[in-house]
């Protein structure tokens, strides 16, 4: 009895071949995708937990997806803060083919594809945030120029998760909360734009001898210390 089922079932799927010249199977996820993009969101709002390597795309108020992203790495971090999406581009494979860039003062940061699959879900790239392709082409489709995108790096805001050592060259949210408190203390007359450049180092130098600290290009918790800067108040 089940020979003979079996028989009949596989005659079936035969003759499906052979009238239609293949088989057809509906794809679960691309179902779920395509409903997804045809939904209206409004109010949309991106958040980046860096500290777990996940985006949540919010709507209304709720999450409506999590995609996984790589971060940057120690010494490229992504630039810790609140930014909005400013402009979007069709980029190379490199990109994964799609881009949306923030307005941070001290670089060319955005969300972006990779060609390195691999390094999603780990702090490798240098300060972007990258996703898989296909998420990547989702996220263009339905993110409007405009989009308030929140980078979270650890619990002490501009600082991410403590203070790092800084040197000439490093560039990121903590080098802009310096640059502001030296320039409203009257020790910085640049602009404040996160790059620890040539003036920020005059700056730096100026104060630490105003202070009573080691003149020296690299910034330590003795320097936060004297600037005012605690990680606990």
């Amino acid at each position: 009895m089940k020979k003979a089922v079996l028989i009949i079932f596989i005659i079936f799927i035969s003759l499906i071949v052979i009238i239609s010249g293949k088989i057809t199977f509906i794809d679960g996820n691309s179902v779920f995708k395509e409903t997804f993009l045809n939904k209206k969101f409004t109010n949309l709002y991106i958040f980046v937990d860096i500290t777990e390597n996940k985006m949540y795309l919010i709507s209304e108020g709720k999450v409506v997806k999590t995609y996984p992203v790589s971060s940057g790495k120690y010494k490229t971090p992504s630039p810790i803060g609140t930014w909005t999406i400013t402009s979007k581009a069709r980029w190379g494979e490199g990109f994964g083919g799609y881009w949306m860039g923030f307005n941070v003062p001290w670089g060319m940061y955005g969300i972006h594809g990779t060609d390195e699959p691999w390094s999603i879900g780990r702090p490798l790239s240098h300060g972007c945030i990258r996703m898989f392709n296909r998420d990547v082409a989702e996220l263009y489709r339905i993110t409007p120029i405009g989009t308030k995108v929140t980078i979270y790096g650890g619990p002490f805001g501009p600082f991410g998760s403590g203070f790092r050592v800084l040197k000439p060259g490093d560039r990121g949210s903590d080098v802009y909360v310096i640059q502001k408190k030296l320039k409203e203390l009257g020790f910085y007359n640049g602009y404040v734009n996160g790059i620890y450049n040539e003036s920020t180092k005059h700056a730096i130098h100026s104060f630490q001898r105003k202070h009573g600290l080691s003149v020296s290009d690299y910034i330590g918790i003795s320097f936060y210390s004297k600037l005012g800067i605690y990680l606990f108040d």
